[in-house]
């Protein structure tokens, strides 16, 4: 029953990744800023802050739930990945933020214990916000999620770079291994930063 319902999770996360993936190009912040978007997160330190305070540094943006046993922490090592293919101006250049799908459930004690799991350092911001706000930031995103009767999600595994003003740059599905496009576009991000 176990694989049963692992490969009914993999099976409908790649279908939800398909269909985000579709949906990408005529996404609501694909002309704009997301940094227009007024809602308030909390991070793993409990501080308060919103799109806009991460204007001024290219970031890589996901979503999660830290109960995730499976593509979440895929995520995780995919973005670690991702920065160290990157090189050290990439790690030194680029914030990250993970956004929880499930803020019912992800206190912040919750964020704080993901992040050391996933050894975020302090460029990484694992963060809720509320139902509504949780989203419109998936919305922002392309990021398709639905709940299940056991608690845990089905999601995409979008990952996206935006720019130092907010607005999608590069975006990649890819879990397990680098991007070469998105590390690409993350390397031509940081360096006109310099």
């Amino acid at each position: 029953m176990k694989l049963l319902n692992l490969i009914r999770h993999v099976l409908l996360t790649t279908l939800l990744a398909a269909s985000a993936a579709g949906a990408q190009a005529a996404g609501p912040a694909a002309t704009g800023s997301l940094y227009q978007s007024d809602v308030a997160l909390t991070d793993q330190n409990g501080r308060v802050f919103h799109l806009a305070d991460l204007r001024g540094e290219p970031v890589l943006v996901s979503m999660f739930y830290s109960s995730c046993q499976m593509v979440c922490p895929m995520i995780f090592e995919t973005i670690r990945a991702t920065l160290a293919k990157g090189g050290k101006p990439a790690h030194d250049g680029m914030r990250v933020l993970m956004v929880t799908i499930d803020p019912e459930r992800d206190s912040v004690a919750a964020l704080k214990q993901t992040a050391a799991a996933h050894g975020a350092d302090d460029r990484w911001q694992v963060a809720r916000t509320t139902a509504s706000g949780t989203r419109e930031v998936a919305a922002l995103l392309g990021v398709q999620y639905r709940k299940l009767a056991d608690g845990d999600f089905n999601h995409s595994s979008t990952i996206v770079l935006l720019d130092a003003d907010g607005r999608i740059n590069a975006r990649t599905n890819t879990l397990g291994a680098v991007d070469p496009k998105l590390v690409e576009s993350m390397r031509k991000l940081v360096s006109a930063q310099h």
